[in-house]
């Protein structure tokens, strides 16, 4: 049982019909009291980063995602989802995170790029994944971006790397939470299969 987390934030449609997609049953979950049935959870998001953590607290489904974490069931962060994991983020002043890993979220920044990268980060790029249950069977995945922050976390924490004017985490893992920056649900048959991964983590 999947329960993907509404906090008036997330791509919910795509996400939900990815995961019906591989027969998994999932369910949008809008009271964060139910979050402790499900076997794992997912936390997506698009928008700012500060909207987003002023939602999860007007929901309650904050605690309700601390709780979750603590319980060791896999958890998973999609692109601003991810994002909201880590301390802190740089976007329109500083907003705390969840804190679950270590980390903040940084602007691209434009002084160690080529002067014809553009911001935000949107397309097809690949992530050069580490040994992870989440990149199993797969190697170097084009997966579908689009960001202006990334984060800035020690490498301990960091199981996918992508280049785009400079080399930046795209995928962590601590323990059993997993962010991933670029959207799954939108990388076709390479996202189908990182999805379908997710689930099989115990």
């Amino acid at each position: 049982m999947i329960g993907i987390i509404d906090y008036n934030m997330g791509n919910l449609a795509s996400v939900y019909n990815a995961c019906h997609l591989l027969d998994a049953k999932a369910h949008i979950v809008r009271d964060p009291n139910e979050l402790k049935n499900y076997n794992r959870i997912i936390l997506p998001g698009v928008g700012a980063f500060g909207d987003a953590m002023e939602h999860l607290k007007s929901t309650g489904m904050q605690e309700a995602v601390m709780q979750f974490a603590q319980t060791g069931k896999p958890m998973l962060g999609i692109c601003l989802g991810m994002q909201l994991l880590f301390d802190a983020s740089q976007e329109f002043g500083l907003n705390k995170g969840l804190g679950l890993i270590e980390g903040q979220i940084v602007l691209f920044d434009k002084s160690q790029m080529h002067e014809d990268s553009k911001i935000p980060h949107m397309g097809w790029n690949t992530i050069q994944n580490r040994n992870s249950m989440l990149f199993h069977g797969l190697e170097n995945p084009y997966l579908y971006f689009v960001h202006s922050y990334h984060v800035d976390t020690p490498d301990e924490n960091v199981i996918g790397y992508t280049e785009y004017g400079y080399k930046f985490a795209s995928a962590v893992n601590k323990d059993n939470i997993y962010g991933i920056q670029p959207h799954p649900e939108k990388s076709h048959d390479n996202g189908l299969r990182i999805l379908k991964n997710f689930m099989s983590i115990k």
